[in-house]
Protein backbone atom coordinates (compact mmCIF):
# COMPACT_ATOMS: atom_id res chain seq x y z
CA UNK A 1 0.00 0.00 0.00
CA UNK A 2 0.79 3.62 -0.99
CA UNK A 3 0.53 6.18 2.29
CA UNK A 4 1.08 9.59 1.70
CA UNK A 5 1.09 11.57 4.80
CA UNK A 6 -0.49 15.21 4.65
CA UNK A 7 -0.98 17.96 7.30
CA UNK A 8 -0.84 21.68 8.26
CA UNK A 9 0.80 22.70 11.28
CA UNK A 10 2.02 26.37 12.09
CA UNK A 11 5.44 27.73 11.74
CA UNK A 12 6.56 26.31 15.47
CA UNK A 13 5.11 22.41 14.42
CA UNK A 14 1.93 22.33 16.30
CA UNK A 15 -1.05 20.86 14.34
CA UNK A 16 -3.45 22.73 17.09
CA UNK A 17 -3.27 24.74 20.37
CA UNK A 18 -2.65 22.92 23.53
CA UNK A 19 -6.69 22.57 24.06
CA UNK A 20 -6.69 20.53 20.91
CA UNK A 21 -8.99 22.58 19.46
CA UNK A 22 -9.41 22.87 15.55
CA UNK A 23 -7.01 25.68 14.52
CA UNK A 24 -7.35 27.55 11.01
CA UNK A 25 -3.91 27.22 9.65
CA UNK A 26 -3.95 26.95 5.87
CA UNK A 27 -6.21 28.62 3.31
CA UNK A 28 -8.32 28.50 0.21
CA UNK A 29 -5.63 27.67 -2.06
CA UNK A 30 -4.45 24.41 0.37
CA UNK A 31 -8.34 23.76 1.08
CA UNK A 32 -8.38 22.71 -2.74
CA UNK A 33 -4.93 20.68 -3.03
CA UNK A 34 -6.37 18.26 -0.09
CA UNK A 35 -9.51 18.16 -1.46
CA UNK A 36 -7.56 16.96 -4.85
CA UNK A 37 -5.44 14.62 -3.03
CA UNK A 38 -8.58 12.68 -1.37
CA UNK A 39 -9.98 12.68 -4.66
CA UNK A 40 -7.21 10.63 -5.74
CA UNK A 41 -6.90 8.47 -3.12
CA UNK A 42 -8.98 4.95 -2.21
CA UNK A 43 -8.87 5.65 1.66
CA UNK A 44 -8.47 8.60 3.89
CA UNK A 45 -7.13 8.11 7.20
CA UNK A 46 -7.08 9.54 10.63
CA UNK A 47 -6.71 8.56 14.55
CA UNK A 48 -9.63 8.40 16.76
CA UNK A 49 -8.06 11.69 18.45
CA UNK A 50 -8.70 13.58 15.65
CA UNK A 51 -12.43 12.18 15.14
CA UNK A 52 -12.94 13.48 19.01
CA UNK A 53 -11.40 17.06 18.79
CA UNK A 54 -12.59 17.53 15.28
CA UNK A 55 -15.77 15.77 14.33
CA UNK A 56 -13.80 15.85 10.09
CA UNK A 57 -16.24 14.36 7.75
CA UNK A 58 -13.30 13.14 5.77
CA UNK A 59 -15.26 13.47 2.13
CA UNK A 60 -14.29 15.15 -1.25
CA UNK A 61 -15.91 18.51 -1.46
CA UNK A 62 -15.42 19.62 -5.26
CA UNK A 63 -17.97 17.66 -7.40
CA UNK A 64 -16.33 17.57 -10.50
CA UNK A 65 -13.54 15.56 -8.91
CA UNK A 66 -16.58 13.12 -7.60
CA UNK A 67 -17.98 12.67 -10.85
CA UNK A 68 -14.46 11.64 -12.00
CA UNK A 69 -14.03 9.25 -9.80
CA UNK A 70 -17.14 7.37 -11.08
CA UNK A 71 -16.23 7.95 -14.81
CA UNK A 72 -13.29 5.91 -13.51
CA UNK A 73 -14.95 2.99 -12.44
CA UNK A 74 -14.77 4.06 -8.50
CA UNK A 75 -16.61 4.27 -5.44
CA UNK A 76 -17.87 7.94 -5.07
CA UNK A 77 -15.95 8.70 -2.29
CA UNK A 78 -12.47 7.39 -0.81
CA UNK A 79 -13.42 5.40 2.32
CA UNK A 80 -12.99 7.03 5.33
CA UNK A 81 -10.64 5.33 8.31
CA UNK A 82 -10.13 5.68 11.75
CA UNK A 83 -6.99 4.28 13.89
CA UNK A 84 -9.32 3.27 17.08
CA UNK A 85 -7.80 0.95 19.34
CA UNK A 86 -10.40 0.68 22.32
CA UNK A 87 -13.21 1.63 20.01
CA UNK A 88 -14.22 4.86 21.11
CA UNK A 89 -15.15 6.48 17.86
CA UNK A 90 -19.15 7.96 19.12
CA UNK A 91 -21.49 6.46 17.13
CA UNK A 92 -22.60 9.81 15.63
CA UNK A 93 -19.51 11.24 14.15
CA UNK A 94 -19.56 12.61 10.95
CA UNK A 95 -17.43 10.06 9.44
CA UNK A 96 -20.62 7.14 10.48
CA UNK A 97 -22.53 8.87 7.91
CA UNK A 98 -23.54 7.39 4.70
CA UNK A 99 -21.41 9.59 2.49
CA UNK A 100 -18.63 7.41 2.63
CA UNK A 101 -17.72 3.74 3.45
CA UNK A 102 -15.92 3.90 6.76
CA UNK A 103 -13.76 1.53 8.57
CA UNK A 104 -12.44 1.63 11.58
CA UNK A 105 -9.17 -0.45 12.81
CA UNK A 106 -9.42 -1.39 16.39
CA UNK A 107 -7.10 -3.81 18.57
CA UNK A 108 -8.66 -6.92 19.94
CA UNK A 109 -8.89 -5.72 23.44
CA UNK A 110 -11.36 -3.74 22.52
CA UNK A 111 -14.60 -3.51 23.92
CA UNK A 112 -17.29 -5.88 22.48
CA UNK A 113 -20.10 -3.61 23.08
CA UNK A 114 -18.26 -0.63 21.58
CA UNK A 115 -17.68 -2.58 18.48
CA UNK A 116 -20.78 -3.63 18.28
CA UNK A 117 -22.41 -0.62 18.47
CA UNK A 118 -19.78 0.91 15.40
CA UNK A 119 -20.64 -1.74 13.29
CA UNK A 120 -24.66 -1.01 14.16
CA UNK A 121 -23.86 2.48 13.42
CA UNK A 122 -22.38 1.31 9.81
CA UNK A 123 -18.57 0.94 10.09
CA UNK A 124 -16.78 -2.00 9.01
CA UNK A 125 -14.79 -2.82 11.99
CA UNK A 126 -11.31 -4.18 11.30
CA UNK A 127 -9.53 -6.27 14.15
CA UNK A 128 -5.49 -5.67 14.27
CA UNK A 129 -3.59 -6.21 17.10
CA UNK A 130 -3.55 -6.50 20.51
CA UNK A 131 -4.11 -3.19 22.84
CA UNK A 132 -3.22 -1.20 20.16
CA UNK A 133 -4.04 -1.42 16.67
CA UNK A 134 -1.13 -3.03 14.69
CA UNK A 135 -0.63 -0.54 11.92
CA UNK A 136 1.00 -3.52 9.45
CA UNK A 137 -1.64 -5.94 9.79
CA UNK A 138 -4.47 -3.20 9.14
CA UNK A 139 -3.64 -2.04 6.13
CA UNK A 140 -2.72 -5.27 4.87
CA UNK A 141 -6.45 -5.83 5.49
CA UNK A 142 -7.52 -2.85 3.87
CA UNK A 143 -5.72 -3.82 1.08
CA UNK A 144 -7.95 -6.74 0.56
CA UNK A 145 -10.37 -3.98 0.34
CA UNK A 146 -9.29 -2.81 -2.84
CA UNK A 147 -7.31 0.17 -0.36
CA UNK A 148 -4.43 0.36 -2.08
CA UNK A 149 -3.28 4.03 -2.03
CA UNK A 150 -4.03 5.60 1.63
CA UNK A 151 -4.34 9.66 2.49
CA UNK A 152 -3.12 9.99 6.16
CA UNK A 153 -4.69 13.39 7.73
CA UNK A 154 -3.58 13.01 11.20
CA UNK A 155 -3.04 13.45 14.12
CA UNK A 156 0.44 13.34 15.10
CA UNK A 157 -0.09 10.20 17.60
CA UNK A 158 -1.08 8.38 14.12
CA UNK A 159 1.66 9.91 11.87
CA UNK A 160 4.03 9.03 14.42
CA UNK A 161 3.11 5.20 14.81
CA UNK A 162 3.11 5.15 11.02
CA UNK A 163 6.59 6.44 10.77
CA UNK A 164 7.30 3.93 13.70
CA UNK A 165 6.27 0.78 11.53
CA UNK A 166 8.10 2.26 8.30
CA UNK A 167 4.63 2.46 6.47
CA UNK A 168 4.98 6.55 4.94
CA UNK A 169 6.10 6.22 1.41
CA UNK A 170 5.50 10.23 1.05
CA UNK A 171 4.62 13.27 3.29
CA UNK A 172 3.26 17.08 2.24
CA UNK A 173 3.11 19.69 4.77
CA UNK A 174 1.45 22.90 4.79
CA UNK A 175 3.48 25.57 7.47
CA UNK A 176 1.32 28.17 8.44
CA UNK A 177 2.15 31.68 9.13
CA UNK A 178 1.19 31.89 13.04
CA UNK A 179 3.09 30.49 15.87
CA UNK A 180 0.62 28.49 18.01
CA UNK A 181 3.33 27.51 21.07
CA UNK A 182 2.81 25.06 24.31
CA UNK A 183 4.36 22.28 25.67
CA UNK A 184 1.24 20.29 25.35
CA UNK A 185 0.33 21.51 22.25
CA UNK A 186 0.20 18.60 19.32
CA UNK A 187 3.33 18.42 17.12
CA UNK A 188 2.95 16.66 13.68
CA UNK A 189 4.91 13.56 14.79
CA UNK A 190 4.07 13.08 18.87
CA UNK A 191 4.22 9.53 20.16
CA UNK A 192 7.04 8.87 22.06
CA UNK A 193 9.50 10.05 19.82
CA UNK A 194 12.86 8.65 17.73
CA UNK A 195 16.30 8.42 19.51
CA UNK A 196 18.25 7.00 16.80
CA UNK A 197 17.32 5.12 13.40
CA UNK A 198 15.46 8.82 12.39
CA UNK A 199 13.67 8.43 9.57
CA UNK A 200 15.49 10.03 6.42
CA UNK A 201 13.34 12.74 3.89
CA UNK A 202 13.98 13.43 0.26
CA UNK A 203 13.01 17.21 -0.27
CA UNK A 204 10.91 17.27 -3.73
CA UNK A 205 9.85 20.76 -3.61
CA UNK A 206 8.79 24.16 -2.05
CA UNK A 207 5.90 26.36 -3.18
CA UNK A 208 4.73 29.06 -1.44
CA UNK A 209 1.04 28.79 -0.81
CA UNK A 210 -1.78 30.74 0.56
CA UNK A 211 0.26 33.02 3.14
CA UNK A 212 2.73 30.26 3.52
CA UNK A 213 4.69 27.31 2.20
CA UNK A 214 4.24 23.81 1.00
CA UNK A 215 7.11 21.33 2.05
CA UNK A 216 7.14 17.87 -0.09
CA UNK A 217 9.32 15.09 0.55
CA UNK A 218 9.78 11.64 -0.40
CA UNK A 219 10.17 9.00 2.89
CA UNK A 220 13.74 6.91 2.05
Amino acid sequence: MYVHVNAAMSADGKLAARTREQLKISGSQDFERVDHIRAQNDGVMVGVGTVLADDPSLTVDASERLDKREAQGLSRQPARIVADSRARTPTDARILDESAETYVLVGSAAPDDRVEALEAAGATVVVAGDERVDLGEALNSLETHGIERLMVEGGGELIFSLFEAGLVDEMTVYVGALVVGGRDAPTLADGEGFVDDFPELDLEGIDAMDDGVLLRWKVL
